[in-house]
């Protein structure tokens, strides 16, 4: 489905439609395991040309980020949200990022160079955030937006670097009950990894890069998993993995809710799907964004609650974490 679209969406807000198409074709770039990879050359020269451009575009105001783990509910909470008249939308848009920081890319899908999973206000110079801002602000430009909304999940692992690019971020915290989200990532990597060019491109990136950056980066500083780090490197079952990494984003989740909960916001995957008409109006109050019957009708029409999966069998030594975890986010284990 290119850049998400289908006949609801473009029937509710056709204007809508042509943004996404712009967001899709000129700033989002294509990662690893998607096809027209083609394009992605010309997606950087000229977001290039525009963090380089003396030009001023719209001001970036209150941008709100999703974050959290994929396939938890971050897409279609971006889906919805894109639908809200003031609202740009972009997904996942890693080509605008890969330039402003280069070694943000756990992929792989732009270098191969070294990786970084988490980055600081330290990492983030007058350089940086002056790409980001005029990046970010042509696209507000072009769309014709007053609100951006950028759904990347990765960037829970960032969010003192975003905060210093632009001090008055929103932040939307998806969790999801863990036995749900790792079956998902489960199935996602199974049915859409491929084998390209002797590389194996899939959920963890590309010759397991990003498992290899996330073992090395995350599991080894974490206090309580370092004692089994050496064990979960070996892992090599899809689901295992998806649990290691549903572990330490919901850890890190946690953790930005003590300390920095006055710009987070927390939203359950089942009470959006399941109760979207109570859910939305406080999260657009937390956002400053107005209210707006036609996204509100949009998002009731598209959100519907998911059932369930069983519980499957966890590896001894990630299944105390994940049971503490799931309790820690008032979820029955």
């Amino acid at each position: 489905m290119i850049a998400q679209l289908n006949s609801d969406y473009i029937k509710t807000r056709p204007m809508k439609a042509i943004t996404r198409l712009m967001s899709y074709a000129f700033f989002e770039g294509r990662p690893a395991t998607t096809k027209g990879r083609w394009i992605n050359p010309l997606v950087l020269s000229l977001l290039k040309s525009i963090a380089n451009s003396k030009r001023q575009f719209r001001s970036v105001e209150k941008p709100i980020f999703i974050l959290g783990i994929g396939r938890s509910g971050t897409t279609i909470l971006g889906l919805v949200l894109s639908m809200h008249r003031d609202v740009g939308y972009l997904n996942e848009p890693k080509a605008i990022w890969h330039l402003i920081h280069p070694k943000e890319d756990v992929i792989g899908s732009y270098s191969q160079d070294e990786g970084l999973y988490q980055l600081t206000s330290e990492d983030a110079n007058s350089d940086i955030c002056h790409q980001a801002k005029q990046i970010f602000g042509a696209y507000l430009s072009s769309t014709f937006s007053r609100r951006l909304v950028d759904k990347y999940p990765e960037l829970i692992f960032r969010v003192d670097f975003v905060k210093t690019l632009f001090p008055d971020a929103r932040f939307l915290l998806l969790i999801r009950n863990g036995w749900d989200t790792c079956q998902s990532i489960a199935s996602w990597s199974e049915q859409n990894g491929v084998y390209r060019n002797d590389e194996t491109h899939d959920w963890w990136g590309i010759n397991n890069r990003k498992w290899e950056l996330l073992v090395e980066q995350l599991v080894y500083t974490d206090t309580d998993l370092q004692e089994v780090a050496a064990e979960v490197g070996n892992f090599d079952r899809h689901l295992d993995r998806a649990v290691v990494e549903w572990v330490v984003t919901m850890r890190e989740g946690i953790r930005l809710l003590e300390s920095t909960s006055e710009c987070v916001y927390t939203v359950r995957f089942e009470e959006l799907t399941s109760n979207p008409d109570e859910v939305l109006p406080k999260l657009c109050e937390f956002c400053d964004l107005h209210l707006d019957t036609t996204f509100l009708n949009y998002a009731k029409d598209t959100l519907h609650p998911v059932p369930s999966r069983e519980h499957f069998d966890l590896h001894h030594s990630i299944a105390p974490i994940f049971h503490d975890t799931m309790t820690k986010l008032a979820y029955n284990t």
